[in-house]
């Protein structure tokens, strides 16, 4: 029996960061991005975001890898998007994203900071968490 648990903390945000994953439709997004995660074997702990950007909180299980992973759910929840006609005009989700390992003993912390999006954004635009992100983890741009 194999025994794997590989936390990952992931973001990405909408095309240019425009603001269009308004109240209204982000947690019908968040659904079908969990009912189509179970589809395909990947488990999403918690998924929230804001207006341009969405967290997931992610196990890899052994065969899985993050470009995949990542890829898989922004390339299928914008069809289904567009399909749906959720917003005017074409969505598309930004072609870059982040994803940093999660520790076992900051998992809870990092669920609280997700499942808390809305009110953390009222302190800090998602521009100013970007910076932060980068700064905090030294990520290097490497394209």
């Amino acid at each position: 029996m194999l025994y794997i648990k590989i936390w990952l903390h992931c973001v990405w945000n909408t095309k240019r960061r425009q603001t269009l994953l308004s109240k209204e439709i982000r947690q019908n997004i968040f659904n079908h991005i969990k009912n189509y995660s179970r589809e395909k074997k990947i488990f999403i702990d918690r998924i929230n975001g804001s207006l341009e950007h969405v967290h997931c909180l992610i196990s890899l299980g052994s065969d899985q890898n993050i470009s995949k992973v990542i890829n898989l759910l922004k390339g299928e929840s914008s069809h289904w998007i567009n399909n749906h006609k959720l917003i005017r005009g074409k969505f598309e989700w930004q072609d870059d994203y982040f994803a940093v390992s999660i520790s076992e003993p900051v998992v809870d912390k990092v669920r609280k900071y997700i499942d808390n999006q809305e009110e953390h954004h009222r302190k800090i635009s998602f521009k100013e968490e970007y910076d932060e992100f980068i700064k905090k983890y030294r990520f290097k741009y490497l394209g």
